[in-house]
């Protein structure tokens, strides 16, 4: 039985081995992933600028964008790099480094949905005491804390995958060190650990999930004693960006995870990898530019000032 020291580096075999195809997947990984830099840095840059969003729900918003670019960062430029270069070859130290920081930046992803869905039930349904409640050292302190636990919940579930031995080659049926098609390289029998590492992921998924629920419970209760129409709507639109990123996620996980692994094809496997890696990352600075009144505004006059500014330039320089 050979040992998992004996593995230096694992073959990624998630896209074809065809050139044309290898060229088109790294255009369009290209494509999605400068989208997703572009979408999620002009977030963080327009809250950092402009002053009337330094709140505590566009603190969370640009802590999110930062943890989105880290997720997509993670996978899609060595994926590319990989079929640009016509290699599959990632080494056993990058590996352990993929999955580690990949389960670091989704974990607290969700768990900084979950303080934003509190943010937004203080907001609405305690809004005398939101500044004293959400205040910024309250806000970095949940921030943190989040960030320290998923922290060592990644090493805890990284330690785990790789103390196992691999005899199974180092062939990995995906496009990046995921930790199921990592499992399916082990020489002992898995199921076990597996069903441990199962139980306590889907303990801490559903304990964010419930306070996700129940903040929201408390809202439409709220929202529906407001009087007028406009204060229903005004109140909704705040909560609507939220609700639809946190659709998105757990969507993809949930397909991701209840998928049966014993039918699923490897093209299954490939798309749902990328649809839980790669869409939230992408979507996310859509979904909040689109739907947040104050964001498109500050984009506006962010770029407005831009414009301005090179025209005063060259005129000057004229």
């Amino acid at each position: 039985m050979s040992n998992q020291t004996n593995i230096t580096e694992f073959l990624l075999l998630g896209f074809s081995d065809i050139r044309e195809l290898q060229i088109l997947h790294f255009v369009v990984f290209l494509v999605i992933y400068l989208a997703a830099m572009m979408g999620n840095l002009l977030i963080i840059m327009v809250i950092a600028l402009d002053h009337h969003l330094h709140n505590p729900m566009y603190f969370l918003l640009m802590n999110l964008s930062i943890l989105d670019l880290g997720t997509i960062s993670v996978t899609v430029p060595r994926s590319m790099a990989n079929s640009l270069m016509n290699t599959r070859c990632i080494s056993y130290s990058g590996c352990v480094a993929q999955v580690f920081f990949l389960v670091f930046f989704a974990v607290s992803d969700f768990a900084l949905l979950t303080i934003m869905a509190y943010d937004r039930y203080v907001a609405i349904c305690k809004p005398l005491h939101y500044e004293t409640i959400m205040n910024r050292r309250a806000c970095v302190q949940m921030a943190a804390s989040a960030w320290i636990t998923v922290i060592l919940y990644s090493a805890v579930h990284t330690g785990n995958t790789f103390a196992i031995s691999f005899c199974g080659g180092n062939m990995v049926d995906q496009f990046f060190c995921e930790v199921s098609q990592l499992l399916k390289l082990a020489c002992s029998d898995t199921y076990l650990g597996e069903v441990e590492l199962l139980i306590f992921s889907a303990c801490l998924f559903l304990s964010c999930f419930v306070l996700i629920i129940l903040s929201y419970t408390q809202i439409f209760q709220t929202v529906l004693r407001i009087p007028t129409e406009q204060g229903r709507h005004k109140a909704l639109s705040t909560c609507l960006p939220h609700l639809i990123v946190v659709s998105v996620f757990v969507s993809t996980v949930i397909f991701a995870y209840l998928k049966p692994t014993s039918s699923s094809t490897s093209g299954l496997d490939l798309m749902v990898a990328v649809l839980y890696s790669v869409l939230p990352p992408l979507m996310n600075p859509i979904i909040y530019s689109m739907r947040n009144k104050e964001i498109k505004a500050s984009l506006r006059k962010l770029i407005g000032w831009r414009l301005f500014s090179k025209n005063k330039m060259s005129i000057f320089l004229l």
